[in-house]
C-alpha cells in the first residue's frame, strides 16, 4: 500500500522535516530560514555519507544507499516547515 516514489519522497521530506523539528526544539529562538539550513544541511550530508561506508548498526537511521533525488526532497521538506514554521510566528506574534 505505501510502496512507490510517492512514498519514499514524502519520507524524506519529513525525514528533513523531523531533523527540522529538532532543530527548533534545541534552538527555540532561531529563525525559521536558520532552521530550514540547519535542517537540510544535516539532511545532505548524511545522504553524502552514504557514498562511504555507513556503519551496520547506523544503516536503518542514515540508509545505505546514496540517491542523488533525496537532495531535492530534503531541501523541498526543509521549506515545507520554514514556510509551516514562519506561518505560525505571524499567526502567533
Amino acid at each position: 500500500m505505501f510502496d512507490g516514489p510517492v512514498s519514499k519522497y514524502a519520507g524524506d521530506a519529513l525525514y528533513t522535516v523531523l531533523i527540522y523539528t529538532l532543530v527548533v526544539l534545541i534552538l527555540p529562538r532561531t529563525r525559521p530560514w536558520v532552521a530550514a539550513v540547519l535542517a537540510a544541511g544535516a539532511s545532505w550530508v548524511i545522504e553524502f555519507a552514504q557514498l562511504g561506508e555507513i556503519p551496520a548498526l547506523l544503516r536503518p537511521i542514515l540508509g545505505s544507499t546514496f540517491n542523488p533525488p533525496d537532495l531535492f526532497w530534503y531541501a523541498a521538506g526543509a521549506g515545507v516547515a520554514c514556510a509551516a514554521h514562519t506561518f505560525w510566528l505571524r499567526r502567533a506574534g
